[in-house]
C-alpha cells in the first residue's frame, strides 16, 4: 500500500501505541503459523483519526488500525465497526482489503484494533500528485472516485449479512445531535456559528430519506488507486453504519469545496493542497450529476446534506485540535488541525440553502 506518508518497517522498536511484542504474542494465538519472524511497524502519516501503522514480520506485511490515543468519542473509533462492514464487503463491487484478525482484548494494545491486508495503491492527497499525472488521468480517476461510491450506496446491506449494521430510521436527525455532541465535548474555543447552524440543522431535518450503507468519510485519500487508475481499495470505515447515503456524497464535495476556498485564499493551511483541486478533477456539477446517474439515487433537498456534512466536518476537525492541544496526537501534521471550522461553519449555514 502505497501510504500517506508512511515510514517503512526498519526496526523492531514499537512506535507510539503499538506494543509488538504484545502483538505479536496475541497474533501467534490467534493465527497460528502466520508470523515467520520478529515484527517491526512504522506508523503511516497523513491521517488525523484512527492510527494507521505499516506492519512486517520480515516476510509479509500488512496493516494494523486502532483508535487513536487519548479523547473520543464513544463511536467515533470503532473498530469492530469498521473490521466487520470491510469484511461484509469482501466479494462485493467495492473493493476492500481482507481482514486478518480483530482484538477487543484492551490488555493487547489498550485499545481495540484490527489487522488487515496490505493492498498495493496511492491515496492520491495533495493537487501536485495529480498534476503530474494530468488532466485525461485525473479526471479518470475522479471519474471511477464518484462510481465507486455509487456501487456501495447500491449494496443492499441485508445481502452481506449488514441488515443490522444500523439504524436507518431518524440517521439524519441522530447525526445533528451526535456532531452537536462532538462539539461540544470538544470545544477549545467560542464557536457562535455552531449553535447557529445546529439550530438550522434541526429545524430542517427531512422527514423521509433512503437509506444504505454509508461509508462516513469517503473521498479520494481513503481510497487506494491502482497503477491503471482504478480503486484497489476503499479504507477507514471507522464511521460506517446504516444511514442515508447523500451524506457520504456531501461530505466528498465539502471536502472539494473548502479545499477550493482556501486554495483560492493561498492558504498555508494543508487541505490547500487536496487533490480535488487539480485540473482535470471533476466539478462539483459533473460529479453530482454522475453519481445521479450510477446511482439512480434523488438527489433533491441535497442542500441539508451539504450543510450536514459541513456540521460533521467541523465537529471532527475540533476533536483533532481538542487532541492535538492536549498531546494526544500521535506523528506530525496537526499543528493547523481545526484551523477551517469556522470556514466549515460560514459554508453549512450558506449550503442549507442550496439546491432546495
Amino acid at each position: 500500500m502505497h501510504t500517506r506518508e508512511s515510514e517503512n518497517p526498519s526496526s523492531s522498536a514499537s512506535p507510539p501505541g503499538l506494543d509488538l511484542d504484545r502483538l505479536a504474542d496475541w497474533l501467534t494465538r490467534e493465527r497460528p503459523g502466520l508470523l515467520a519472524g520478529p515484527l517491526s511497524a512504522g506508523l503511516i502519516e497523513g491521517g488525523k483519526s484512527n492510527l494507521t501503522y505499516d506492519l512486517s514480520d520480515g516476510a509479509q506485511r500488512w496493516i494494523v488500525r486502532r483508535a487513536p490515543l487519548g479523547h473520543v468519542l464513544a463511536t467515533a473509533h470503532d473498530m469492530s465497526r469498521e473490521y466487520k462492514v470491510a469484511d461484509a464487503l469482501r466479494g462485493t463491487d467495492v473493493p476492500v482489503p481482507a481482514m486478518i484478525a480483530y482484538c477487543d482484548d484492551a490488555a493487547v494494545l489498550g485499545t481495540d484494533f484490527y489487522v488487515m491486508e496490505r493492498i498495493e495503491g496511492v491515496p492520491y492527497r495533495y493537487a501536485d500528485q495529480l498534476r503530474a499525472l494530468g488532466e485525461a488521468r485525473t479526471r479518470a480517476i475522479s471519474t471511477e472516485l464518484v462510481k465507486t461510491l455509487a456501487r456501495l450506496h447500491q449494496v443492499e446491506p441485508e445481502s452481506v449479512g449488514l441488515g443490522d449494521f444500523g439504524r436507518p430510521e431518524g440517521f439524519l436527525a441522530r447525526q445533528v445531535n451526535r456532531w452537536k455532541k462532538q462539539l461540544d465535548s470538544s470545544r477549545t474555543r467560542d464557536l457562535p456559528l455552531a449553535h447557529e447552524l445546529h439550530e438550522a440543522l434541526v429545524s430542517s431535518v427531512p422527514v423521509r430519506s433512503p437509506s444504505g450503507i454509508v461509508h462516513g468519510d469517503f473521498r479520494l485519500d481513503n481510497v487506494l488507486v491502482d497503477a491503471d487508475d482504478r480503486p484497489a481499495a476503499v479504507i477507514d470505515w471507522e464511521m460506517a453504519t446504516l444511514g442515508d447515503p447523500r451524506l457520504d456524497l456531501a461530505l466528498m464535495l465539502v471536502y472539494q469545496r473548502r479545499a477550493r476556498i482556501l486554495a483560492e485564499r493561498d492558504s498555508t493551511d494543508p487541505a490547500t493542497h487536496d487533490a480535488t483541486v487539480a485540473p482535470g478533477y471533476l466539478s462539483e456539477r459533473e460529479i453530482l450529476e454522475l453519481y445521479a446517474a450510477e446511482s439512480g439515487g434523488d438527489l433533491q433537498g441535497i442542500g441539508f446534506h451539504l450543510g450536514l456534512a459541513c456540521f460533521k466536518l467541523a465537529g471532527i476537525s475540533e476533536g483533532i485540535r481538542y487532541r492535538h492541544q492536549r498531546g494526544q496526537t500521535v506523528g506530525a501534521g496537526f499543528e493547523e488541525s481545526g484551523s477551517t471550522v469556522p470556514l466549515l461553519l460560514e459554508l453549512g449555514l450558506a449550503s442549507l440553502k442550496e439546491y432546495s
